[in-house]
C-alpha cells in the first residue's frame, strides 16, 4: 500500500510518475515499508531551492574515470597504511654466507605488514588487472572494427594473465610455502 499524501492531486501525480519510471518501492518486507513511511509521517523535508553556480561545469567522464582509478590504486596499494605506520621504502637482509647486505622489497612472513615499494608494486598489478577487465569490456562492442576488438581482447587477456601471475608470485614471496 502506498503512503498517503497530503493532497490528492500530488499523490496521484507522484504515483503515476513512480509507475511510469518503474521506481515504485513495493516490497513484501514490512520493516522496509515502516522505515520508508514512518519518518515521513511526522517529518517534512524542507523546500530548498539550491542552484549550482553558473561557472561550475561537470567534469568530463575521463576525468572522473582517472580520479576513480587513482583512488582505487591508492586504496589497494596500502597508501593509508603507509601514511599511518610509515614503513621504510625497502628493507635489507644480511646474507649469512657472505655477510653482504642485500635489499629486500617484500617483507616476508608478515601478512599484516609491508614495505612501501611492496604496496606500490602490488597496487600496480591490481590496477593492471582492472585495466585488463576494462579492455575486455571494450572488446565486446560490436560497433568497433574487428581488428580493434581483437587488439582490445588480446591486450585485456594479456593484462589479466600478467597481473594474476605477478600477484601470485608476490604472494608466494610474501608467504613462503603458501599454495604449494
Amino acid at each position: 500500500m502506498a503512503p498517503r499524501s497530503d493532497s490528492a492531486t500530488g499523490g496521484a501525480a507522484a504515483a503515476a510518475a513512480a509507475q511510469a519510471h518503474g521506481s515504485d518501492f513495493d516490497s513484501i518486507d514490512p520493516l522496509f515499508h515502516v522505515l520508508r513511511v514512518l519518518p515521513f509521517s511526522f517529518l517534512r523535508p524542507p523546500r530548498t531551492r539550491l542552484r549550482l553556480p553558473s561557472n561550475l561545469a561537470l567534469p568530463s567522464p575521463m576525468t572522473v574515470f582517472a580520479l576513480i582509478l587513482l583512488t582505487y590504486f591508492s586504496v589497494v596499494s596500502g597508501l593509508v597504511y603507509d601514511v599511518i605506520v610509515e614503513p621504510p621504502g625497502i628493507g635489507s637482509v644480511q646474507d649469512p654466507a657472505t655477510g653482504a647486505v642485500r635489499p629486500v622489497v617484500f617483507l616476508p612472513g608478515r601478512v599484516n605488514g609491508q614495505y612501501i615499494i611492496e604496496g606500490l608494486s602490488s597496487g600496480i598489478m591490481f590496477l593492471l588487472g582492472g585495466i585488463g577487465i576494462i579492455l575486455l569490456d571494450l572488446a565486446v562492442d560490436r560497433n568497433r572494427p574487428r581488428s580493434l576488438r581483437v587488439s582490445f581482447g588480446g591486450s585485456g587477456v594479456a593484462a589479466i594473465v600478467i597481473a594474476y601471475a605477478m600477484a601470485m608470485l608476490f604472494l608466494r614471496i610474501k608467504i613462503p610455502g603458501y599454495l604449494w
